[in-house]
C-alpha cells in the first residue's frame, strides 16, 4: 500500500474484509491530499484496531469500546485536526455503544468507521452484537437468540448527520463514502460489512454479493430522514434478503464544534492558557 502507509505490515488474516478498509481509507486520503500531519486516527480494541498501525499518521491505540471519547478530546483540543476513529463491531457496538449514541447526537466532526463483521473476531469467533439470529458461534453453538443492533437507524436516531454503509467487496464505493464523510462537517459513521473469513462462515463475501444493492443506483434521496429510516431497516423488513449499502442520510448543520462558546474562538489548542487571575476569578464567582 503506497500513499499514506507506515511500512508496518497489517496483520488482518488472509483474505479479512479489513484490507479492503485499509485501501479505502488509503485512497481517501490520497484523493483529498490531506496533510499527514493533520491526521489523527484513533482505535479500540479488535482486530481492526489496530489499523492507526498501518498507516503514517498521528495514531491511538485507545481502550475497548472507548475510542470515541479520545477522538472527542482530540477534536476539541484541536479542532482543525481531521480526526478519524476505526473499530469494530463488538468494540462500537457492544462495550461503546453508549459513547456511540452520545457522540452522534453532540455532532462532533468526527468520522467513524466501523469494520462490522458481525462476530468477535479477536478473541476467536464469539456472537457480537450485529450477528444475526440464529447464527452459530463458540458462544452460540445452538444459535443466537438475540436480535442484531441496526446501526444505520440507531445513528439516525441518535442524531448522525453523515450515515452510511460500505462493503469490502467493493472498496472505490467504500472510499467515496470515506471520502464524503471526512468532508462532511459533523459526526460520519460508515458502516462496512467486512467479512470475517476465519470465524465467520454464514456472512461471507459470497452472500453478501447476493443480497447488496447500491441506493445511489435506487433513486434514494438521503436528505429525507423518513426514507432514510425505512432503508435502514429494509434488512429487518426483508429478513436479511435485501442489504442496501451507501449514503442512507445526510444533514447540514451546526456542529459541537460550531455551537462551543470558546471554541469559537479558534482551536483550544491554539489559544492563550488562562491567566491565575482568570481562574481565581471564574473560582469566585462559582463559589
Amino acid at each position: 500500500m503506497a500513499g499514506y502507509s507506515s511500512g508496518v505490515k497489517a496483520i488482518f488474516c488472509p483474505g479479512c474484509g479489513d484490507f479492503g478498509v485499509q485501501a479505502a481509507l488509503n485512497k481517501a486520503f490520497m484523493d483529498l491530499k490531506i496533510d499527514k500531519s493533520n491526521i489523527v486516527m484513533v482505535s479500540g480494541i479488535g482486530c481492526s484496531s489496530s489499523m492507526p498501525q498501518v498507516f503514517g499518521v498521528y495514531g491511538i491505540h485507545s481502550l475497548h469500546g472507548r475510542l470515541l471519547p479520545v477522538a472527542s478530546g482530540v477534536k476539541l483540543a484541536n479542532s482543525k485536526l481531521t480526526v478519524v476513529g476505526v473499530g469494530g463491531d463488538g468494540d462500537g457496538y457492544g462495550i461503546g455503544s453508549g459513547h456511540f449514541i452520545h457522540t452522534a447526537r453532540r455532532n462532533l466532526d468526527i468520522t467513524y468507521v466501523v469494520m462490522n463483521n458481525e462476530i468477535y473476531g479477536l478473541t476467536t469467533g464469539q456472537a457480537s452484537p450485529t450477528s444475526l439470529r440464529g447464527a452459530k458461534t463458540k458462544s452460540t453453538p445452538f444459535g443466537d437468540i438475540e436480535n442484531p443492533i441496526n446501526p444505520i437507524s440507531l445513528a439516525i436516531a441518535a442524531g448522525a448527520t453523515y450515515v452510511a454503509r460500505g462493503f469490502s467487496g467493493d472498496p472505490m464505493h467504500m472510499a467515496e463514502l470515506i471520502k464524503n464523510g471526512i468532508l462532511h462537517k459533523g459526526f460520519a459513521l460508515i458502516d462496512v460489512f467486512s467479512p470475517c473469513v476465519t470465524f465467520n462462515k454464514l456472512n461471507t463475501y459470497e452472500w453478501f454479493k447476493s443480497r447488496i444493492y447500491r441506493l445511489d443506483k435506487e433513486g434514494h434521496d438521503p436528505s429525507d430522514i423518513g426514507k432514510a429510516m425505512q432503508r435502514a431497516m429494509e434488512t429487518e423488513v426483508t429478513n436479511w434478503e435485501k442489504v442496501p449499502i451507501g449514503l442512507f442520510y445526510k444533514k447540514e448543520g451546526e456542529t459541537y464544534e460550531d455551537s462551543d462558546i470558546v471554541l469559537k474562538n479558534g482551536p483550544l489548542a491554539g489559544q492563550p492558557a488562562p491567566s491565575k487571575e482568570n481562574v481565581m476569578q471564574i473560582l469566585e464567582e462559582n463559589r
